[in-house]
């Protein structure tokens, strides 16, 4: 499928219109199809993506030998996570009151790199002090995702582990404050900040006979531990596209759980729901047709901001030649 030009993309309403009609083309088509909403949305943009923004990058791997030197670190920071995410999504939702459901959601998502709740992890740095490793989350964007960030995703979730249920029914119960959050997590459920962190093999000796005549001996460094990757910033325009990329992706998530419930409902009550088949679709085309339309503005307003933004560093590198 042919990609849009610059000249259509700088256009609000036919950005719209394209999303819009590639949208219900998918709805109308297997409409009946539940995982057909998961789908929807990233096909109807991804089809038009450039392909350099699709290409995949590469991977970085854990590093599970670091994992003991940062955990309680991590675990602190993401008790801090827990909290504000609750708040902003109470804030979010206000006046209505959050349910246990949205906060389990929450704290299953915090240690996942594949989900927005998880972006945290992409602006946190290791950093080699001395025979210790520290976390600093002071950068102002988000970073490219190496073994470094991998290695923190390891370590929260061996924090969490399975205790999420947990985490969630203590924050919606409770309703405790950070400190509270952070001993409740950290030293009586995971008891990752219950022992001090182990010094970082970092500077072991060998020692080594040079002159036995006169007992002189020298001592030479072996490094066990190999340092890891600097913080590589992303540029705002990459950010700004893989957060659009995730929110599709919940979007999508968030409808087939909406399904699913809707699902368990209708099978108490299978011969009622049989005989209202028809008005039953009806509603359901009118709800997914209006919540896909405010979505799709959405989303376009977010890619002709993106294309502007490109647009605008493409012309001040490429200025056109004076006449």
């Amino acid at each position: 499928m042919k990609s849009p030009s610059s000249d259509e993309l700088t256009n609000s309403h036919a950005a719209y219109f394209i999303i819009k009609e590639r949208i219900f083309f998918y709805v109308l088509v297997d409409g009946a199809n539940a995982g057909v909403k998961r789908l929807v949305v990233p096909v109807a943009i991804a089809s038009w993506i450039p392909l350099s923004h699709c290409a995949k990058k590469p991977v970085g791997i854990a590093r599970k030998e670091d994992v003991p030197y940062i955990k309680c670190q991590v675990c602190e920071i993401l008790a801090k996570q827990l909290y504000q995410q609750v708040q902003s999504k109470k804030a979010e939702i206000s006046p209505k009151k959050i349910s246990e459901y949205q906060i389990i959601e929450i704290a299953e998502n915090v240690c996942n790199l594949k989900k927005v709740e998880a972006d945290w992890i992409l602006r946190i740095d290791i950093v080699e002090k001395a025979d210790r490793l520290e976390l600093e989350e002071e950068h102002d964007s988000e970073g490219q995702c190496n073994s470094e960030c991998k290695t923190v995703e390891r370590a929260c979730q061996e924090v969490m582990g399975y205790s999420d249920t947990d985490v969630a029914e203590y924050l919606y119960s409770c309703k405790p404050d950070i400190d509270s959050l952070t001993n409740y997590l950290c030293k009586d459920l995971s008891k990752s900040c219950n022992t001090k962190p182990p010094p970082v093999p970092k500077g072991k000796f060998i020692r080594v006979s040079l002159l036995i005549i006169i007992n002189l001996r020298n001592t030479v460094p072996r490094q066990t531990r190999t340092p890891g990757e600097p913080f590589v910033a992303k540029s705002s325009n990459e950010a700004e596209m893989e957060k659009l990329l995730k929110s599709m992706e919940n979007f999508g998530a968030e409808n087939e759980d909406d399904d699913e419930d809707e699902d368990e409902d209708e099978d108490e009550d299978e011969d009622e729901d049989e005989a209202d088949f028809p008005s039953k679709l009806e509603l359901w085309s009118v709800d997914t047709s209006t919540a896909l339309k405010k979505h799709a503005t959405k989303v376009s307003n977010h890619i002709q901001q993106w294309w502007k933004g490109k647009k605008a560093i493409s012309s001040k590198k490429n200025p056109k030649p004076e006449l």
